[in-house]
């Protein structure tokens, strides 16, 4: 079994997705390191940035992954030698080349506007060509399964050009993303019957089976697996591979990749690289794919992760989380308890103490499904065992509006140990500006605040008061490393944030001073 990434040429296609020169080297040394067998960089021949980035990996020596450059079948009227895009192909530095040609017939007739044997000889010419340049050819049988729906004949006889002139692998590509996974069965079925062993399957998701499709596939012997990390691509993206290769390997008992628990890691390196927010439902490597809520679930859960897990998260490098709210039991909150003090009792007043605690917060409109580091730190007071790092004497903020530009500044005054410091600091509105101020107070006695960055921030009404409602405000920030999520609530938005700050700055702080546990 092949796996074969296409991160960098078809995930790059997809919406907000944008990839550097630098990422695309980097994202290609990561998929190499795990174990990747086949990466797709880009099209040489299309931009001069992936020309540029084949340049710089024709020294490259990947320990476990062969490159692959991507184009297509010569053009019309034109004859492979001839062709420019051809040209590049052959002369880039890399063994293996993947070129598409249409195997439906209506795009022949209808986009590509010739005739169905000037396709197959335009098929048979580029294959061969770069094959007799010395490379590894994959064809992409672009639009197969219409193709085969409509004309099964015509497309099958596109597969034997390509076969016949070399080709390695034939790649059924599922270009519109429309074939549901019973026509992929008979499909792939009928083509691995004549060609076994050199099937492969790319799947897009706008019907949200490419997963399921690519899955399919393999049992009818496809033998190499086309997809993305995170199902990147474009429209609906591509099949995800950080879904197919834990059920290749869990599911269906297919030993093709040995680094398994690092595929979590892998995907939150490309949504970082990528500069997206990391999808949290994502099976297997999202946040919440061992995240348990109701009480229910939560007890079982504790007694045998079996009863409502499908496998156990370490396999693939993720983690188990219970979530702390009204729906949870108190089961669920003694878990959490133990993180802070493993030496609670079950029956101790404490956890009476902190669950009516956690009620009442709650009904005031605190919500800790995302603010975990909120809840702890809470647990850490209620419990006696929270440090703290300073102590904020005093601060002010400052807005005014100079003909049509928000000037926010804040000062703040803090106390840490005997020794009192004060600072300002300019923001872009009231919150920013504390935000500021706090960390560029506290860097003197806390070098490592500044690693400390926001992600994300949230605003929520909680209650009916007009302008005078209780509003929460949610904060994700991270180290670079580790990420915390914070939560505040009170009347006055800047209340609220600045009690989600701070909480912030204090799960940062804790986190040091336990190793980054």
């Amino acid at each position: 079994m092949f796996l074969y990434d296409t991160t960098l040429r078809d995930g790059a296609q997809g919406q907000s997705v944008t990839f550097s020169l630098q990422d695309k080297e980097q994202i290609a040394f990561r998929l190499d390191e795990v174990g990747m067998h086949f990466i797709e960089a880009g099209n040489p021949a299309s931009n001069p940035r992936d020309a540029e980035l084949y340049e710089r990996l024709r020294a490259w020596k990947p320990k476990n992954a062969r490159l692959v450059a991507f184009g297509s079948t010569h053009r019309v009227g034109v004859r492979a030698h001839e062709d420019a895009g051809l040209n590049v192909l052959a002369g880039v530095g890399c063994e293996c080349a993947a070129i598409f040609g249409k195997s439906w017939d209506f795009h022949v007739t209808d986009v590509l506007r010739t005739t169905l044997q000037d396709n197959l000889n335009m098929i048979y010419d580029s294959v061969r060509f770069l094959t007799r340049a010395g490379k590894t050819v994959f064809f992409d049988a672009e639009h197969f399964f219409d193709g085969y729906a409509a004309n099964p004949r015509y497309a099958l006889e596109t597969l034997e050009a390509a076969r016949s002139a070399g080709a390695e692998f034939l790649v059924l590509c599922d270009t519109n993303g429309g074939t549901l996974p019973e026509d992929i069965r008979n499909a792939v079925s009928a083509v691995c019957g004549k060609y076994a062993g050199h099937v492969g399957i790319h799947c897009h998701n706008d019907s949200g089976v490419a997963v399921a499709g690519s899955l399919t596939a393999v049992r009818m012997g496809a033998t190499m697996v086309q997809g993305t990390i995170n199902g990147l691509g474009e429209r609906c993206g591509n099949a995800d591979l950080c879904s197919v290769i834990p059920n290749l390997v869990l599911k269906m008992h297919i030993d093709c990749f040995p680094h398994l628990p690092e595929i979590t890691a892998l995907s939150h390196y490309v949504s970082s690289v990528a500069n997206l927010s990391h999808d949290a439902r994502l099976p297997y490597v999202g946040q919440s794919a061992f995240t348990h809520k109701g009480g229910m679930h939560i007890d079982g859960v504790l007694k045998n992760p079996k009863t409502f897990e499908h496998i156990r998260p370490e396999s693939v490098g993720n983690s188990r989380a219970f979530l702390i709210s009204d729906l949870a039991g108190r089961n669920s909150l003694i878990a959490r308890i133990h993180e802070v003090d493993p030496g609670i009792e079950k029956d101790s007043p404490i956890v009476q103490h902190i669950f009516g605690k956690l009620k009442q917060m709650e009904f005031e409109g605190y919500h800790f499904e995302d603010a975990d580091d909120s809840f702890l730190l809470m647990v850490r007071k209620q419990l006696g065992l929270y440090k703290r790092f300073y102590e904020v004497l005093d601060f002010q903020v400052f807005c005014q509006r100079p003909e049509d530009v928000t000037y926010t500044i804040a000062t703040i005054k803090v106390r840490v140990g005997n020794q009192v410091e004060v600072t300002a600091a300019e923001g872009d509105g009231p919150v920013n500006a504390l935000d500021c101020a706090l960390r560029k107070v506290l860097t003197i006695f806390y070098p490592q605040l500044e690693k400390l960055r926001l992600t994300d921030f949230k605003v929520r009404v909680v209650s009916d008061g007009g302008t005078a409602s209780r509003v929460r405000v949610f904060i994700r920030s991270t180290d670079g490393t580790h990420s915390f999520g914070t939560v505040g609530v009170s009347t006055s938005i800047l209340q609220a944030a600045w009690t989600a700050l701070v909480d912030s700055i204090d799960a940062m702080l804790l986190c040091s001073l336990d190793g980054g546990a």
